[in-house]
């Protein structure tokens, strides 16, 4: 099995995007990106701590590769919006890769640069590509947001809008 971190918004709807892509085991999310030790969710949505709600992705590269994962992240979310997503707005919801080598990086940045020729958005891509560092999982009462609170209002209006548009416009990565 093979790691990877992201950060696209929210990660209540990040998780539920990769749980539902062939091929990935295990979605947790947490906080990366910030200096901050220890991180609590309280921190990280006060904007201060220089964390970007992100989420470990757990996959197996027989099944789903590092390609098809970035595939995932930019089919997912807008990557030309800075420091936002939908309703979210700050720091902690900014459009995020983690790599974790070099292979990763390169792949990264060559995937930014493919769609960037392709003029795929009609705004330049604001995604950063950084180093991966450490990863904090977030409260217990994170994990599986969208499947625990089906009803939540906000996950009513925008993490399961957000899943059902990614799973129409990639089906073939679908479980």
């Amino acid at each position: 099995m093979s790691t990877a971190y992201f950060a696209s918004g929210c990660f209540w709807c990040v998780e539920g995007v990769y749980q539902s892509v062939k091929g990935v085991s295990e979605v947790v999310s947490g906080y990366t990106g910030g200096k901050e030790a220890d991180p609590t969710y309280e921190m990280v949505s006060n904007g201060g701590t220089g964390h970007a709600e992100t989420v470990k992705v757990v996959y197996d590269p027989k099944v789903v590769s590092y390609a098809q994962l970035l595939e995932v992240f930019y089919d997912s979310h807008d990557p030309t919006t800075k420091d936002a997503q939908g309703p979210d707005h700050g720091a902690q919801y900014r459009s995020m890769i983690f790599f974790g080598n070099e292979t990763e990086k390169v792949a990264a940045l060559a995937y930014i640069k493919k769609l960037e020729e392709a003029k795929a958005y009609d705004a330049p891509i604001v995604t950063e590509v950084v180093p991966f560092e450490r990863f904090w999982p977030a409260e217990k009462y994170h994990q599986d947001y969208v499947g625990n609170n089906p009803f939540n209002p906000y996950v009513q209006n925008v993490s399961i809008p957000r899943c059902e548009r990614f799973k129409t416009k990639r089906p073939d990565l679908l479980k």
